[in-house]
Formats: C-alpha cells, structure tokens, sequence
C-alpha cells in the first residue's frame, strides 16, 4: 500500500523542483558516482593504481551503468548506503579493475565529498535567486525614492522616510548577504579524499595529491586538515546562512504584513480574482504569503542549533551527525528557496497605495514634524533641552485640544517669535525631508550596479 508524502516539502507543496531535485536520493548517486569517478581517475593519472583499470572504473561511475534500483537494492542486504555503491560499481567493472574500486578511501570521503558537488550546485541557484530579489528591490527603491512616508519606531510615528529607502535597506542586507556567501563557499564547498581517520592512510603522502586532483577535477576546495568526516563546523556555517537570509527575508515579509493592517493600509499582497481569504469572512484578504515567509523562516532558525550540536564528535568520528543532517541539509535549503521564491513573487505583484501612504503621514496632525521643528529652534539658538521641553508640552496640548500641531506652534508666543509661519509652512512639507534618503538610495543602486551588475 503507498501513502502520500508526510513532508510538505516531498508532497510539492514547498520548494521548486529545480532545488529539490538536487537534494533528491538519484541525485546523491549521481554525485557519488562522480567522486569515485574522479577519485579513480586521479589515482591513475598518479600510478597509484594501473591506468587502465582507473579509465574504466571511472568510465562506469555514471547512471547508465549504475542505477538507483541496482543500488538500493544492493543497500537492502548490506544496510550501508557508501558500500552498496561500492558494490555496484564492483559489479559492473572488469576482474581487474575490481581491487581498485574506492581504493584508499572510506565512507564519508564519498559521502562529504558529495555532499558539497550538492551544495555548490544549489548555492549557484540560490546565488541568482538573491541577485534578482535585489535587483527587483532596487528598482522598487528608485520607483518610490520621492514618496514621503511615515518612517515607525516602537509602532509609533516617528519622522519623515521616503518609502523606496525600505526597499534599499533590504537591497543592502541581500547584498551582505551574498558577501557572506562569498566568504563561506571555500570553507564549506570542499572535498576530502583522506580515509579512514583523516591521514591519508593507505595512500600516505600521495593522498594529498590525490585530493589535490579530485578537488580540480570537481571544483571543490581541498580540505585542510579532517578526521574521517569533514567538520561539521563547515556545515553549521552554512545553515547558519540560510538562517540569516531566511531572517532577513522573514524581517521583510514582516514589514509588509504590518503595512498590511487594515488600520494602515499601505500593503497589500496580490490577491487574485477566485481566491478566498477566509472561510466566514467574505471580504478577508489576508497577507498569507507573507505570513508564510515568516512561519518558515521560524524553522529556518531552529535548524542551525541542531547544526552546532553536530561538531562534537567522538574521537575521529562517530554516527550522530548523520543522521539529522538528512534532513537540516537539505531541508535548510528547501526552505530558503520556497522563502525566497515567495518574497519574489510578492515584490513583483504586491499593491502599494501612495495615497494612503501619504494620507498616513497626517494622522498624528503633525506631530511627526517635530523632529524638524527641534532643529529649527536650535538653530535659532535654543539650547536642545530647552527646545525639546518646549515642544513636549506644545504637543501635549495638540494631543488634548485636538489641534494640529502646525496651529500651536503658530499661535504660541515663544516659538512665533523665532518662526515664521513660511518657515514653518516649509518644515510642515514632507517632500523637503528626503535628502538623506535620496543619497542612500542612489548610493544603493551603484552598489547593486558595481557588485552585482
């Protein structure tokens, strides 16, 4: 009797095919075969073992000759998923080319190895993902860099913020991001051909060149140094940055969603003709992608702890990383692209309303202004404490009179004096106070344009 997938990440509902099928169970055979196949043709470019039996050993390294079905059920009798592949391959070679199959190595040579030919096919996916959510939100931060908005500190208006600075912030934190990327591929995108414990030995010094060879044969850095596993700290550093980006991502989809308020109204996700956002309330259009983002970036984060508590390990290695890391791996990375592809999709249909935007800036009757008219009466030679009490009871008495504030500070007899009411006027448009994030948008896009094109 079959059963449909538990994962919603193996019933399609999350993840694109494109990634999932990298981390999929045909796909790690593929990249194993392709680490015997270049260990062996290593070890006879170096005589290590007879040329012609390391031709044909890597000759048969592929899906052709080696299929998923010969090699799980292979794995059916020996319960060892590195030496039912070891077999296969045995299987399929000359008597003898036989004895030199998986020569010098072990397990996790195959298994690690692998695993990074998986990660540096994704991360050149996700790469481009990235590059194009930022492309997209410097393009939203040009559209809107003119449009005054109400800049929220501790969900209280604060001051004056164009609203295409929002989209530059998140610009500059994607772009860190792939910095960060960067930085991590040599550390985590690496293969190790050493054996047993890490010392290389059956294979003694020439192990080194081996690994020298299978790395440029891959693409793959060699490892440093390694005990029979690569360290898990490589790929704690890894899930922590899909953690990161998944938090980003998630602090994003959160600004939105609180744009989305019916008290707000600023944001509105695509909804489309047919869909249906509550099953009582008709007129419910809730932002469930973004809401979404924000539920998986939740176990996004959860995945890095596991991570960590996989680096201790016994002696040259024991069993309890393994385990979990089929699914934090993978999983980590399924995540984050469903998050990203979701963030894409929203800032490509999402509805922004200028003019509940610019409506919203006077629902305080112009108390968000006061952060400008404090700088006005120090220049006028206010000491700041003296200014900034003067304003704290003018907008108090706005507050309780419901008077706009603009009204008090004309007709109160110590600011008058120092201001007039066009210098006044000039403060109270919200158009005169985005210079400061025109520059940081400009800035935004060169660095978009110089590091990304």
């Amino acid at each position: 009797m079959s059963y449909t997938p538990i994962l919603p990440i193996d019933s399609g509902r999350y993840g694109t095919e494109e990634v999932k099928k990298i981390f999929s169970e045909e796909a790690r055979l593929k990249y194993m075969l392709m680490v015997e196949s270049a260990v062996a043709k290593a070890e006879g470019t170096l005589k290590i073992i007879p040329e012609d039996a390391a031709i044909e050993i890597s000759s048969k390294c592929n899906t052709d000759h080696i299929s998923y079905r010969m090699w799980k059920d292979i794995e059916k009798i020996t319960k060892h998923e590195t030496a039912s592949l070891v077999e296969a391959i045995v299987s399929v070679v000359s008597d003898k080319a036989k004895p030199w199959v998986h020569y010098g190595l072990t397990s996790n040579d195959v298994l690690d190895t692998a695993q990074s030919l998986q990660l540096k096919d994704y991360i050149q996916i996700i790469e481009e993902k990235l590059k194009s959510i930022i492309k997209i939100l410097g393009s939203l931060a040009e559209k809107y860099v003119s449009l005054p908005s109400v800049g929220r500190t501790h969900g209280q208006h604060a001051s004056i913020i164009s609203f295409g600075q929002k989209f530059a912030v998140w610009a500059n934190d994607l772009l860190d991001h792939i910095n960060r990327l960067h930085e991590i591929k040599p550390r985590v995108l690496v293969c190790k051909t050493l054996g047993v414990v890490g010392s290389g030995s059956v294979l003694g010094k020439r192990a080194l060149e081996v690994m020298e060879l299978v790395g440029a044969e891959l693409n793959l850095n060699p490892v440093k140094a390694a005990t029979q596993v690569v360290s898990r700290e490589n790929y704690a550093e890894f899930i922590w940055w899909c953690a990161l980006v998944g938090s980003t991502l998630d602090k994003i989809a959160t600004e939105f969603r609180n744009l989305s308020r019916t008290e707000i109204s600023e944001f509105e996700e695509e909804f489309s003709k047919d869909q249906i956002g509550s099953s009582a309330v008709p007129s419910k259009r809730n932002p469930i992608t973004c809401e979404k983002v924000s539920s998986l970036s939740k176990l996004l984060r959860s995945m890095p702890l596991v991570a960590l508590e996989n680096i201790a390990l016994w002696h040259e290695r024991d069993l309890t990383n393994s385990a979990n890391e089929r699914f934090i791996i993978p999983m980590s990375a399924i995540i984050l692209d469903e998050m990203i592809e979701s963030i894409r999709r929203i800032l490509s249909k999402m509805i922004i309303r200028e003019d509940v935007i610019k409506a919203n800036i006077e629902l305080t009757r112009g108390l968000i202004y006061s952060e400008f008219v404090l700088d006005a009466l120090i220049r006028k030679g206010f000491s700041r404490s003296e200014a900034h009490k003067i304003l704290r009871d003018l907008s108090n008495r706005s507050r309780v009179e419901g008077k706009d504030f603009k009204e008090i500070l004309l007709t109160d007899a110590t600011v008058s004096k120092f201001l007039n009411k066009e210098e006044v006027d000039q403060i109270f448009m919200p158009e005169t106070h985005l210079k400061g994030s025109k520059e940081i948008v400009k800035r935004t896009l060169e660095r978009i344009e110089e590091e990304i094109g």
